[in-house]
């Protein structure tokens, strides 16, 4: 699957996660990465990826991980964290 596809699958599946009680959220474009054949890809509030003011972020936002060979999308772990904390793992 190419990287745009993927990509595409994740904005999707962020856009159906969305519950009605949380700030409105988008997909980091400038962090997404690929590494193990996993298309890495961060999320945060709209408002804080405007203005990359610390105080605007969310806390705890497990990226999207889209499966390169399956298409599988879903979120990070905490057993996963090394995936985005350490991409060269």
């Amino acid at each position: 699957m190419e990287q745009n596809e993927a990509l595409q699958l994740a904005v999707t599946f962020l856009a159906r996660s969305q519950r009605d009680d949380e700030p409105p959220l988008a997909i980091d474009a400038e962090r997404v990465r690929e590494s193990n054949g996993l298309l890495i890809v961060p999320y945060n509030s709209v408002q804080y990826l405007a203005s990359r003011d610390v105080r605007e972020q969310l806390l705890d936002c497990w990226p999207i991980l889209v499966d390169l060979a399956r298409g599988d999308v879903r979120f990070g772990t905490l057993d996963e964290r090394y995936l985005w904390r350490n991409p060269s793992a």
